[in-house]
């Protein structure tokens, strides 16, 4: 079974969970930016949770089916269609062979996740089938794909019926205005305390600089660092600290000007302080932000953030049940 590519869309890659455990030698995760929507996907066609998927950024692909196959589609409002017809999305779908597959312009959201029946039939690198593609690793040969990529599909190893529906009370809805959760950084005390305040309190924009690798916020305060000698190995800018790692998710400040999220395909590790990190399920919620969307962060903590990351893994294991039934 294959698919092969007529148009690629903007930035179409294939993702899975990503590559844990390179991280310390400068290789990132990757993986989807949106998990959540990646695995609700993956069930509505058999598949586990982490199988590779395609995920599709602002505008989409067009594809030809060369076989029969069950397909589904989640994540950002970007209507799919069949030779045309506009199928519903968070639904198991049947295509037919020659069927072509597009889809419609973002009514919300940025990335939409399109998963097969069987997943994607591609060699694993470093335990992932994840693209990075400032590495050339994973995926389809480390790259987004182009226009005649011919894409093979493994073999479903549980049967499962189209029009399968994924209910609303199982999907995150997303709006132009986001509240992101952050867990205080190791490097918060660098600013003054009335510029924290006005950090959490100022309303941010999406910069056009949102990629895979991070978001840029703009239209809040400037952020005021305490004045300090800085030390042998930091360099000049006031955010700058002497090397430390980034988490995924971690906040960084340069002059104190336009904070950037890091995200998965970040580096590991530089010279700018890191004044917080998004917690686990709303980098989700990043991943699905268009430029001008509207955002503030929220202060949580670390207590507060393992309980939102388990409420979200129970509710994706509770639809998990409920498509079983």
């Amino acid at each position: 079974m294959s698919i092969k590519v007529i148009k690629p869309g903007l930035s179409t890659t294939v993702q899975d969970c990503g590559r844990e455990g390179y991280y310390h030698l400068g290789i990132p995760p990757s993986g989807a930016l949106d998990q959540y929507s990646m695995k609700a996907a993956n069930l509505l066609v058999g598949n586990v949770a982490g199988e590779a998927v395609l995920e599709c950024t602002l505008l989409g692909p067009e594809l030809e089916f060369l076989s029969p196959m069950l397909i589904a589609v989640c994540g950002a409002e970007m209507p799919p269609m069949l030779d045309g017809e506009v199928m519903p999305m968070n639904t198991t779908l049947k295509v037919q062979a020659g069927q072509k597959l597009s889809f419609g312009y973002p009514l919300k959201g940025s990335r939409i996740y399109l998963a097969v029946a069987g997943g994607f039939n591609l060699k694993p690198t470093l335990g992932s089938r994840s693209t990075y593609v400032l590495g050339s690793l994973g995926g389809m040969k480390g790259r987004t794909i182009q226009k005649d990529d011919l894409l093979t599909i493994g073999s479903p190893t549980v049967n499962v019926s189209k029009g399968r529906t994924i209910p609303k009370r199982f999907l995150r809805p997303i709006h132009k205005e986001a509240t992101i959760r952050v867990v205080q950084g190791l490097y918060a005390h660098r600013l003054t305390q009335g510029s924290l305040a006005r950090f959490y309190q100022d309303e941010w924009l999406v910069g056009s600089e949102a990629d895979r690798i991070g978001y840029r916020f703009k239209g809040g305060h400037s952020l005021d660092f305490k004045p300090r000698v800085q030390p042998f190995g930091a360099g000049s800018d006031p955010s700058n600290i002497v090397d430390a790692c980034y988490p995924i998710g971690s906040i960084q400040v340069p002059a104190g000007k336009e904070p950037i999220v890091l995200l998965r395909d970040a580096v590991s590790g530089g010279g700018y302080a890191t004044i917080g990190t998004v917690i686990s399920p709303d980098l989700d919620l990043i991943g699905q932000m268009q430029p001008n969307y509207k955002a503030q962060f929220e202060a949580v903590t670390v207590e507060t953030a393992l309980k939102i990351r388990e409420e979200t893994n129970l509710r994706l294991q509770m639809l998990h049940e409920h498509l079983m039934l």
